[in-house]
């Protein structure tokens, strides 16, 4: 692999929800030392850096996105001797760590808002976002929660509203105090001068709120059925031009080590997306580009979004592709077992890094929670309306024992009537398994640079197939994708000379090319083009 790529432009992430991945205590909740023991796992799968959700010390309120002290472990994960250790182990696997950092707001159990709610005197008191009630004491404004319901919850105590976007346990903090900023950045070098390669830092594009607290306007497209919480646009409290200030700070103190690096949560249009790589030297290496998982899955609308996501990337800014994450639903779920396959080629062949949700590479499938069982707070909130994150967070399958080996107790999410058959240890030695399948594509991804680093260029294909070359030093690999449930020709005449290197069907690798080629239902191919 050429060496003038940085790890994260050659390398392959994968998420981990730690609850989820491997218990090691029997408490039924995943852990560090669990992880530790996977770590052969993920070597032998192929990727190249493990992404943590949050680890820090939390009241679990979102599940440790409401963080109580950002410099140690949730003793349900462990402690700060077992990240160690961990760290250890994956560095000296030649693997990367990032961590999940979730700047934009703490728990209230904090004790930076502890003192802030104190009094309006106190020294942290403008550490969050402080407002005095409207004239009829209600709240100050409009703005609202990203779980529904007002965004302001009152204090008794200050005799004033704080702002959360999220859960009230989960007050923002207030990124325009220089204080906050400094103290944010002290943690981060907290867990860089401990050895983590990078953070994935959580909604960065929320950091800044509007200084004159303008209310939110009305959204015109509006649909009941996706929650309270999108009534309005996010225009002054999401996406200010002044985060970009609060980035480049970030960057700045990344650069002062040797290759750490950022990813950042952004669900935003692609023009605004790009905008957050910066100038050059003062964004975010990898605004995170969740296209594949909120958009139709067509192949002329793939098409067209990476045609247009390529064009709009600035000249320094390197591309990313996700399938998955602990937000949304599962890839399998979404498109189907079929469709799965052919999405896991597109992931792992276009021009960019990708990052791999775990237990997609043995096909989970979003998991059914009886309303007894449901731990997550956004379902709480709007019970009904099927906007849990429960159902993609069930714990990793390893095998056909009891509760899939992932715990010797009973999990905090239940497991599928499935994971019986659908486990890691039934796919292992299978040949058409999907664990194989996505081994083989890590292994060409590896072994071929032209689909790490390569150029990218669109190849002219029917309406239903989605195709394209990647290039590297001559070496031209073409990647067809059948969107379709039907038979595909792809006519290239003396374009379309060469040898099936990967097939989401087996039995076709190594057939040849020649002047043209018929695409079996729901096929997607790799072929080593030859010279002509």
């Amino acid at each position: 692999m050429p060496d003038s790529y940085l790890w994260w432009q050659k390398g392959v992430v994968y998420q981990i929800y730690p609850r989820s991945y491997q218990d090691s205590n029997g408490d039924g909740v995943g852990d560090l030392n669990g992880i530790r023991q996977r770590l052969d796992y993920l070597q032998a799968l192929g990727v190249d850096a493990i992404w943590l959700s949050p680890i820090y010390p939390s009241p679990m309120a979102d599940f440790g996105y409401d963080i109580a002290d950002y410099v140690d472990i949730d003793p349900v994960f462990g402690t700060l001797a077992e990240f160690d250790a961990l760290l250890a182990d994956i560095h000296g696997r030649g693997m990367k760590l990032l961590l999940d950092f979730v700047p934009n707001h703490t728990s209230e159990e904090h004790a930076w808002f502890k003192e802030s709610r104190q009094s309006r005197t106190n020294p942290k008191a403008d550490w969050y976002i402080w407002k005095d009630p409207a004239a009829d004491g209600g709240p100050p404004n409009n703005w609202l929660s990203s779980f529904g319901g007002s965004g302001w919850q009152y204090d008794d105590v200050r005799k004033q509203y704080y702002y959360h976007a999220f859960l009230k346990e989960q007050p923002d903090l207030n990124w325009r105090n220089p204080a906050v900023q400094d103290a944010m950045l002290d943690v981060m070098r907290f867990w860089l001068d401990r050895g983590v390669d990078g953070f994935r830092i959580d909604v960065i594009w929320h950091l800044i709120k509007d200084e004159d607290f303008r209310a939110n306007p009305p959204n015109p497209d509006y649909d009941p059925n996706t929650g309270e919480q999108n009534k309005l646009l996010t225009t002054y409290t999401t996406d200010r031009p002044e985060v970009h200030q609060v980035i480049g700070r970030m960057r700045k103190l990344l650069d002062e080590y040797h290759e750490r690096m950022m990813v950042g949560e952004i669900y935003l249009p692609v023009q605004k997306l790009v905008t957050y790589y910066g100038t050059g030297g003062d964004g975010v290496n990898l605004p995170f580009n969740f296209q594949l998982i909120t958009l139709p899955w067509k192949a002329s609308v793939i098409r067209n979004a990476v045609d247009s996501y390529e064009a709009a990337l600035p000249d320094h800014g390197w591309p990313n592709w996700v399938l998955g994450n602990h937000d949304n639903h599962r890839l399998q779920t979404r498109i189907g077992a079929e469709q799965a396959r052919v999405a896991a080629m597109l992931l792992l062949t276009l021009r960019g890094t990708p990052t791999l949700y775990y237990g997609d590479e043995i096909g989970m499938h979003d998991i059914e929670v009886p309303p007894e069982l449901v731990q997550d707070p956004f379902e709480k909130k709007q019970p009904g309306k099927g906007l849990g994150r429960d159902p993609e967070r069930s714990p990793m399958q390893w095998d056909a024992s009891t509760n899939a080996g992932f715990s010797t107790a009973r999990p905090w999410l239940p497991l599928p009537p499935d994971a019986v058959q659908v486990n890691v240890a039934a796919q292992d030695q299978n040949d058409d398994s999907m664990l194989t399948y996505y081994r083989h594509l890590l292994a060409l991804r590896r072994q071929e640079p032209a689909l790490a680093v390569g150029s990218y260029h669109d190849f002219g294909t029917p309406e239903q197939v989605f195709g394209y070359t990647r290039s590297y030093e001559g070496r031209r690999l073409l990647v067809l994708l059948n969107f379709s449930a039907d038979t595909q020709p792809v006519e290239h005449g003396h374009l379309l000379h060469g040898q099936v290197l990967l097939s989401t069907l087996k039995p076709r690798i190594g057939i040849q090319a020649n002047g043209d080629f018929t695409l079996q239902p729901h096929e997607g191919v790799v072929i080593l083009l030859a010279d002509r």
